[in-house]
């Protein structure tokens, strides 16, 4: 490429950031750094009753939290500022000036309207191919408002002004702007200026095929922390929506995701939100996680459950890292081990009790846990006193592992009895034959 890359993202503070606002912000940071360009963030804050300082904070710490670190922008300065649009009036009123020199705007009602030159605009989209919209007939494409009745300049205007002043070669946003492109390219034109390259991407749907909105879950990206989901793993579903690696695997770091990144490879059609997917994504990123890093990234959860991390607390998480899917599951998950009067889940209890010889069986482990001299045996000693006493070692593996925690499903009776240890064991199986007697 012969310019350096500079994309941008340029939001509304008006609300939340919304995945798809997220995805669109994604593919322009993962093209800039594919290419050692530029990442820049543009504030389109001219919508005054609308705009919140809840919102604009929301935006930056969305970006922050997905690791998108804007190179120029609110809170980093650089050379093409200012870069909210609220601030940057004296350049629209320049651009316009230029404009009114070279006759292509007229007032209408106090508003002035860029005037159209009235032929086939052809257009190159680097996903959608060739486009061509005629602006030969006025009755279907009038001529476009820049500035309005009340001095304030419109979208379309200040968008290319800023993409002008900000020196941007590249443009990557959603499929639902392709319409707005040609009239964007009668303004460069008009300014005697190259465009950059236009790159629309397909919208996100949700799984029944309609638009994904502000009010469909997951649509909220300042939700996933507090949901249990990691950044990268959040970072990594994005990228899924609308774009496929050339390899059959789905799970990638961001850096490798930044290597693997082609506007080729964007997919024409729409992506579908799948809340489930992003599950699948995060459990797999958990999973990747070394023992300490998941238990770390799991205590704030832990904590907020009143749960006090001891140090039995990283052998406690590592017990039951490859079968959590959100961070939010982990306090449940272990509450069992910090608690000594666990409750007994009522399902899984009846289920053991419907084993005619489980208290029998239970009363013989006890026994024969308390004469093993090697703890490390335990495990192994649940199939052999199984077999001791005329029963199959899953009669007895069931409901010894209810007995230690309460719960039909967890982590391997193995790392439970090793984190549990020989008297707490023995108390804990005790405890459950009275119960079921």
């Amino acid at each position: 490429m012969s310019k350096p890359v500079r994309t941008r993202f340029a939001p509304s503070p008006t609300g939340y950031l919304h995945v798809g606002g997220a995805r669109t912000a994604l593919f322009n940071y993962l093209f800039a750094r594919k290419h050692g360009g530029t990442f820049i963030l543009r504030v389109e804050d001219t919508d005054k009753e609308r705009n919140t300082d809840e919102a604009r904070a929301a935006i930056f710490e969305g970006l922050s939290w997905l690791g998108m670190d804007w190179d120029e922008g609110p809170q980093k300065g650089g050379a093409h500022g200012p870069y909210n649009q609220s601030e940057r009036l004296d350049i629209y009123h320049r651009y316009f000036d230029k404009l009114v020199a070279a006759d292509r705007v007229y007032e209408d009602d106090g508003a002035y309207r860029f005037r159209f030159e009235r032929k086939p605009i052809t257009m190159q989209d680097l996903v959608c191919g060739e486009v061509i919209v005629d602006y030969t007939d006025e009755s279907i494409n009038p001529d476009m408002v820049v500035k309005r009745s009340d001095g304030t300049y419109t979208f379309h205007f200040v968008n290319v002004v800023d993409d002008i002043e900000m020196g941007m070669t590249h443009v990557l946003r959603g499929e639902d702007h392709l319409m707005n492109t040609p009239k964007h390219l009668q303004l460069f034109e008009a300014f005697g200026v190259e465009p950059p390259a236009y790159a629309h991407i397909p919208l996100i749907l949700n799984m029944d095929g309609s638009k994904m909105s502000k009010r469909d879950q997951g649509a909220a990206v300042g939700e996933y922390a507090t949901q249990g989901y990691t950044s990268e793993a959040v970072f990594n579903f994005l990228a899924l929506l609308g774009w496929s690696p050339k390899d059959e695997n789905e799970i990638f770091s961001p850096a490798e995701i930044i290597e693997k990144f082609t506007i080729e490879a964007i997919n024409r059609a729409p992506g579908k939100f799948d809340i489930e997917k992003c599950g699948w994504v995060n459990q797999q990123h958990l999973a990747k996680l070394s023992p300490e890093a998941f238990a770390a990234a799991a205590q704030p959860y832990v904590e907020a459950a009143n749960i006090t991390p001891d140090a039995q607390y990283p052998a406690i998480a590592a017990s039951i890292q490859e079968k959590v899917r959100l961070l939010t599951e982990v306090p449940a998950m272990i509450a069992f081990f910090y608690d000594a009067d666990y409750p007994f889940d009522s399902e899984a209890l009846a289920k053991v009790q419907k084993n005619e010889a489980a208290a029998e069986l239970l009363t013989k482990l006890a026994a024969a846990f308390s004469e093993l001299n090697d703890w490390n045996e335990a495990k192994a000693s649940i199939g052999a006193t199984a077999k001791a006493n005329g029963a199959k070692p899953g009669q007895l593996m069931f409901p010894t592992r209810v007995a230690l925690t309460g719960a039909a499903g967890g982590p391997d009776l193995g790392a439970i009895l090793e984190i549990l240890g020989q008297e707490e064991s023995i108390r804990r199986i005790k405890r459950a034959v009275s119960q079921l007697s």
